[in-house]
C-alpha cells in the first residue's frame, strides 16, 4: 500500500523529534535517567558477519583445540582477527565466569557516555568508607588513612583496569547507571555471548553464600563471615555459580567484542586509544597471556580471578588485544571456568595460546609477502 506524502513527512518529523529527545536531557531529569535513555537509544548498525575460515585459520583453530583439550580443567579459548572478525575457538560458545574481566564492560560503558557528552572523565568524585567493597581494592588503604579520597573518573578507570581495584570499578558503575546501563551498552552494540551480571560486592557475596554487609569491607571481615557459612550452604552457592555464572560470557563473544573494539567499532578513536593504552599498563597476570608475547609486539589485557572452594577455583582468566609489529591486531581470550591445575600449568597453557597466534601471524605474513 502506497503511503501518502503527508504521512511520510509526519513520521519523519516525529522520528526526528524522538531522536533529538534521546540526545538532550529534559528539565528535571536526573543524570542517571539521562544516561539510561542514551544507552537505550537505537542500536548501532549490525556488525559484519563472521567470514568463513581460511585453511590457515582452520589450522590455528586446530591448535587452539589441542591446547584446550590437553588442559586439566574446563576452559574456553578464542582468537579473533580484528581486520576480518574471523574467530577461531575451542568451546567458544560456552559461558564461563568472567570475574574481573567484567570490569572492561564498565569502562567501555563509561567511555561511551564520555563520547556522548554525558560523562566528563575529569568530574570530581569522593570515595568514603561506605564505598569500599571486597577483595582486591588498593584504594581502600588511601580511604582508611585519610577518611576519604577525592579523585576523578579517569583515575578510577585507570585503577579498575590496571590494578583491578574493586572499589574503583563499583564506584564507576554507580555513576554510569548500574548494571542495567552496562547491559544496555552490550545489547545496543550487539555484543552477543556476554552478560555483565552485577557489582563486585554483590557477586562475591553470593558466590560465598552470603548477602553483602558493608561491615565486610573492613579488614578480614568478609573472610571471617565466609568461613562461618555452613559448608553445605557454601558448596551449594559455589556450585550454582559455576553452573550458571551471573557474569557468564563465552570466549568467542568476548573475542569478537574486543576485535570490534580494536577496529574502532564501539567507541570514538580517542576513547578506543585510551582504553587500549590503559590495558597495556595492566599489572596483574604478567605471566598469563602476556607471558607469551615476543619482543616487538604489544599487548593490552584484563585479567579475572575467582574464589576458591574445596581446591577448585572459579574463574582464572585473561583477555586482551595483541598487536603485531606490522600493526595487525588480534583479540585473545582464555577463560578457565574451574580447575585444580597448578598456576604454572595454567599460565603455560595461556602462553601457548599467544605463541600459536604469533606463529599464525608470521606464517600469514610470509604467505602474503
Amino acid at each position: 500500500m502506497r503511503r501518502s506524502p503527508v504521512l511520510v513527512f509526519t513520521v519523519l518529523i516525529v522520528g526526528a523529534f524522538l531522536a533529538l529527545a534521546t540526545a538532550v536531557s529534559t528539565p528535571g531529569e536526573s543524570p542517571q535517567d539521562y544516561q539510561k535513555r542514551v544507552l537505550l537509544a537505537e542500536q548501532k548498525e549490525t556488525p559484519p558477519p563472521e567470514p568463513e575460515l581460511t585453511a590457515a585459520q582452520k589450522q590455528l583453530e586446530a591448535e587452539l583445540r589441542a591446547i584446550g583439550e590437553s588442559f586439566a580443567g574446563k576452559v574456553g579459548i578464542a582468537v579473533s582477527e580484528a581486520d576480518s572478525l574471523a574467530t577461531m575457538s575451542f568451546k567458544g560458545k560456552t559461558p564461563f565466569p568472567q570475574q574481573s574481566v567484567s570490569k572492561l564492560w564498565v569502562t567501555l560503558t563509561a567511555l561511551d557516555l564520555a563520547d556522548q557528552g554525558a560523562l566528563d572523565l575529569t568530574e570530581s568524585v569522593t570515595l568514603r568508607a561506605g564505598d569500599l567493597t571486597v577483595f582486591h581494592q588498593p584504594i581502600r588503604n588511601i580511604v582508611r588513612a585519610r577518611g576519604s579520597f577525592t579523585t576523578d573518573y579517569a583515575d578510577l578507570i585507570h585503577r579498575a583496569i590496571t590494578e583491578s581495584d574493586n572499589t574503583a570499578n563499583d564506584r564507576i558503575l554507580r555513576r554510569i547507571g548500574g548494571p542495567p546501563a552496562v547491559e544496555a551498552f552490550l545489547r545496543r552494540n550487539r555484543i552477543h555471548g556476554v552478560q555483565f551480571g552485577t557489582d563486585e560486592r554483590t557477586k562475591q557475596s553470593k558466590i560465598a553464600g552470603l548477602e553483602w554487609n558493608q561491615a565486610y569491607a573492613i579488614d578480614r571481615a568478609f573472610y571471617d563471615a565466609r568461613d562461618a557459612v555452613p559448608e553445605q550452604d557454601r558448596r551449594r552457592a559455589f556450585e550454582a555459580y559455576l553452573a550458571d555464572p551471573m557474569d557468564g560470557a563465552s570466549a568467542g563473544g568476548i573475542a569478537r567484542a574486543l576485535a570490534r573494539l580494536a577496529r574502532g567499532d564501539l567507541l570514538s578513536a580517542k576513547s578506543t586509544g585510551l582504553v587500549y593504552s590503559t590495558m597495556q599498563e595492566t599489572r596483574s597476570g604478567p605471566r598469563r597471556l602476556k607471558g607469551g608475547v615476543p619482543g616487538g609486539w604489544t599487548f593490552g589485557h584484563k585479567t579475572g580471578t575467582g574464589q576458591f572452594f574445596d581446591g577448585v577455583q572459579s574463574g582464572y582468566n585473561d583477555v586482551g588485544i595483541l598487536t603485531a609489529p606490522d600493526g595487525t591486531q588480534y583479540s585473545l581470550v582464555v577463560l578457565i571456568g574451574q580447575t585444580r591445575a597448578s598456576y604454572a600449568e595454567r599460565m603455560a597453557m595461556m602462553q601457548e595460546v599467544t605463541r600459536a597466534v604469533v606463529r599464525h601471524h608470521e606464517a600469514r605474513s610470509i604467505t602474503e609477502a
